[in-house]
């Protein structure tokens, strides 16, 4: 991937994770824009079998959980599997493998330490009236950007 098209990658993905991290929900417009402009970029430079692959391989086990349990994975992290799938597919394999087994290890990480750090402070009685109450929940489209991101980087 060229370092315009990376850097582009990374912008995207930052402003997809914020909006996550705010708003709980990755906006259809953006992901299907990314999931198109990764397409294009895969089809100018003859990847664009392996973007498909990638990203088809990717979206399965996110839209088979979604449908098995949509309150563990939203529909948002099922569009941004796609692009994300076919990006990490052009870096290289390894590249993708690492990004599809690193997303879920991070976002793991984060709700241990979020959700059990809130809980701990509670059973303790450290927590604060005044402070307002954790989240219950801790998006998944954070991890699977800087997964991704990182993954090809290091590819």
């Amino acid at each position: 991937m060229t370092t315009a098209a990376f850097c582009c990658l990374i912008a995207w993905c930052l402003l997809l994770g914020v909006i996550d991290i705010h708003a709980r929900r990755l906006p259809n417009a953006l992901t299907g824009a990314g999931a198109a402009a990764v397409f294009l970029f895969a089809c100018s430079t003859g990847e664009l079998e392996t973007a498909v692959i990638g990203a088809a391989l990717l979206t399965m086990p996110y839209l088979i959980t979604h449908l098995l349990s949509p309150a563990a994975l939203g529909a948002g992290d099922v569009k941004l599997a796609v692009a994300l799938g076919a990006a990490a597919a052009i870096a290289g394999p390894p590249a993708w493998v690492w990004a599809a087994v690193a997303a879920p290890l991070l976002t793991a990480a984060a709700a241990v330490m979020l959700l059990g750090g809130a809980r701990l402070r509670t059973v303790l009685g450290r927590g604060s009236q005044r402070v307002r109450a954790a989240p219950r929940s801790v998006p998944h489209g954070p991890a699977m950007c800087l997964a991704t991101v990182t993954a090809m980087a290091l590819a």
